[in-house]
């Protein structure tokens, strides 16, 4: 990219002189501009089709200095761009009070001037080139970003979202476990998905087990697999999930829900990657990357002795925190909109329809407890209700934000109201199944059976 040199002259003061050494000293097909005002200085410093090299007086006029006024204005429009102070002399001081304020070099005028123009011009050339490559390398990573979220359906552009999108590309092909954490419904899966199907394993398998929805009987032999003859009913082979999954991703999902017991036996293969089948004797080897996901707090079931840190510590080699929707900024609008377009499109029926302006500020006032999944939920029937174009707050349902925070009725029946969402809750992440839904809950398979009959 070309450079433009920018030299804003003071009142009462002739920089021709500089403008000659840089004219001198600059590449061919850099321009140098004598500038008379900050305003000219500023619409030059905005065009970004060009890089800038700066160059301010360290006295503006009238008294008025460049650190306290002019550089903070001009850091503001370019942080990275070279910007240099001259004075006709100074010192250490002077040019330690110049960096201080945001410039980047100071250079005193007078004897030798060219020749002080040709090592700044020198040193500078190189901070100019590393700028554009970081230029380039920020516009390949943005061209990454948007291939991974256009294929994976990631919608979003918040700086939440292209953090998440960055980690996502920079662990792909790196064949080590990674621990993704986040709340109910902020797409765990969607994001272990994407970070299989962005590596080299891409042609290889993704099995996906839900830790919370199996006993430990059920989960072992669900990864381990079992020899004939192991147990009762074990008329055949059995592969388990870490066979099946060799050379690709076992996604363990859920593993806050794993027994400490469970979480010891697979200990050893998430670190060595060998196990055993039940039954069995003969050491199997697998080459399956682990990837798990939680919305548990891990530190704190650590704490409590309900995990095991060393499991942690193997599971662990790259962390991705999933934001919840509510810290996703701008995005809530964008995603309605997504989800509003993609129900028309699977049902023609609905198309047409619009977000009320209300509606969307009701939206963007709530606070998503189910994230992603809940706000997909809320849109599709919102559009099933409304019975004209244009989606309201009445379509839509929400409690007002204040009443978000409270329940209504006595204190037995705000309870039995809260019971009844946890229970709701439970049976949408077992997928319908009371047994796992009992175990999300802490109860035995009789005391949800009873809590579920009694609230409904």
């Amino acid at each position: 990219m070309p450079v433009s040199i920018a030299i804003l002259e003071p009142p009462q003061e002739d920089f021709g002189d500089l403008r000659r050494a840089f004219r001198a000293e600059a590449a061919a097909d850099w321009d140098v501009h004598l500038l008379s005002s900050s305003a000219e200085l500023f619409r030059l410093i905005a065009d970004r089709e060009r890089d800038h090299l700066v160059i301010v007086p360290e006295v503006l006029g009238d008294g008025v200095r460049a650190d306290t006024t002019l550089i903070p204005r001009i850091r503001a429009l370019d942080a990275n761009a070279p910007l240099v102070v001259t004075a006709a002399s100074g010192g250490v001081a002077e040019a330690a009070q110049a960096v201080r304020a945001g410039a980047t070099d100071f250079l005193v005028r007078g004897a030798h001037l060219r020749e002080r123009v040709a090592t700044l011009v020198g040193k500078l050339r190189g901070l100019l080139e590393v700028i554009a490559r970081n230029r380039l390398l920020d516009q390949h990573n943005a061209v990454l970003r948007d291939s991974i979220q256009a294929r994976f359906k990631i919608v979003g552009d918040s700086p939440q979202m292209r953090r998440l999108i960055d980690q996502i590309r920079s662990i792909a092909d790196v064949s080590r476990p990674v621990l993704i954490v986040g709340e109910r419904g902020t797409g765990k899966e969607q994001i272990a998905k994407a970070i299989h199907f962005s590596s080299g394993r891409a042609g290889r398998p993704m099995i996906t087990v839900n830790c919370a929805a199996l006993s430990d009987t059920l989960l072992e032999t669900e990864l381990f697999g079992h020899e004939k003859g192991a147990f009762t009913g074990a008329d055949t082979l059995a592969r388990g999930k870490f066979e099946l999954a060799d050379g690709g991703t076992l996604f363990l999902d859920e593993i806050g829900h794993m027994s400490l017991a469970f979480q010891r036996k697979i200990l050893r293969v998430v670190e060595y990657g060998t196990f055993t089948r039940v039954g069995g004797t003969a050491e199997l080897r697998t080459s399956a990357r682990i990837m798990a996901a939680t919305n548990s707090d891990l530190s704190e079931k650590i704490e409590a002795g309900d995990f095991l840190p060393d499991l942690y510590d193997r599971l662990s080699f790259e962390v991705i925190q999933v934001p919840p929707l509510r810290e996703r900024e701008g995005d809530i609008a964008v995603l309605a909109g997504h989800f509003l377009e993609e129900f028309a499109r699977e049902i023609p029926a609905f198309r047409g329809k619009t977000l009320s302006a209300i509606a969307i500020a009701e939206l963007l006032a709530y606070r998503f407890p189910g994230n992603v999944r809940e706000l997909k939920n809320i849109i599709e029937r919102a559009a099933y209700r409304d019975t004209t174009n244009e989606i309201t707050p009445e379509d839509i349902g929400l409690l007002p934000p204040e009443a978000a925070t409270r329940r209504d009725g006595t204190f037995r029946e705000q309870i039995e109201a809260y019971g009844q969402e946890l229970i709701r809750d439970a049976m949408h992440q077992a997928q319908g199944n009371q047994a796992a839904a009992a175990r999300l809950l802490g109860l035995t398979y009789d005391q949800f059976r009873y809590h579920h009959k009694k609230l409904g």
